[in-house]
């Protein structure tokens, strides 16, 4: 895999943020400085910066209970505990223009129990009982089961992540992804925006597909799952 493209700073250094404080500023909770997702939508923390965040964090999650930082940098908690991390990589579409697929298929809410049972199979990565309004969700169904499918996730101002794509074991090898993928990239480039991606560092067989698509490796993120000890207690 390539090195890392120089890049400069921007929405996507800090993507959790960006979202949160923008265009996903309704699916936010904050406390102080600090700012995570509803839990029901995504696991996700915007990195702090400072100490002082880190005990917004704490008290915005709460004794016990888990949350994961996208990390751009060295992430140093301060009074949580590191669950684990994962090596993850950031790529970004500035030449991908993406392709309409009229076959593929709108996902609504009615859809949801049909994404997590394919989700599930296949573990693209979280997907939560409200992932869905994050943004668009496409399809693929066949023979009244959902066997493919992708969507959006953080949108940091100008850009919007591609993510949940996955395929159900039987139907792989189909190009399910790729026109899932593409499809995904045109309804982001309708509105003006580019696409970018998150994957595990370790999960290279997507990433050959992505950097085939005219994806380019832009950061290795680490993504960190943090827990507050249940012994913190709650700020009043």
């Amino acid at each position: 895999m390539p090195g890392v493209a120089s890049a400069p700073t921007g929405p996507l250094d800090e993507p959790v943020r960006t979202s949160l404080l923008g265009a996903h500023a309704h699916l936010a909770q904050g406390l102080g400085d600090a700012v995570r997702y509803d839990p029901d939508v995504a696991p996700f923390l915007a990195e702090p910066q400072s100490a002082a965040e880190w005990d917004d964090v704490a008290a915005l999650v709460g004794p016990g209970g888990h949350t994961v930082v996208p990390a751009f940098g060295a992430l140093e908690p301060v009074g949580l505990e590191v669950l684990r991390a994962m090596e993850g990589v950031q790529l970004v579409g500035d030449a991908v223009t993406g392709r309409h697929d009229p076959e593929l298929v709108r996902l609504g809410p009615d859809d949801v129990p049909a994404m997590s049972e394919l989700v599930a199979r296949t573990k693209p990565g979280p997907f939560l009982p409200r992932t869905i309004a994050m943004g668009t969700y496409l399809g693929v169904v066949e023979d009244g089961a959902l066997v493919a499918m992708a969507g959006e996730r953080l949108h940091p101002p100008g850009y919007t992540e591609i993510s949940a794509v996955c395929t159900d074991e039987q139907h792989r090898g189909r190009g399910l992804g790729t026109r899932l993928v593409l499809a995904m990239a045109a309804v982001v480039r309708d509105r003006g925006e580019v696409p970018f991606l998150h994957a595990a560092a370790t999960n290279t067989t997507a990433i050959r597909l992505y950097e085939a698509l005219g994806f380019r490796l832009r950061a290795r993120p680490d993504f960190t799952a943090l827990t507050v000890p249940s012994d913190v207690p709650a700020r009043t």
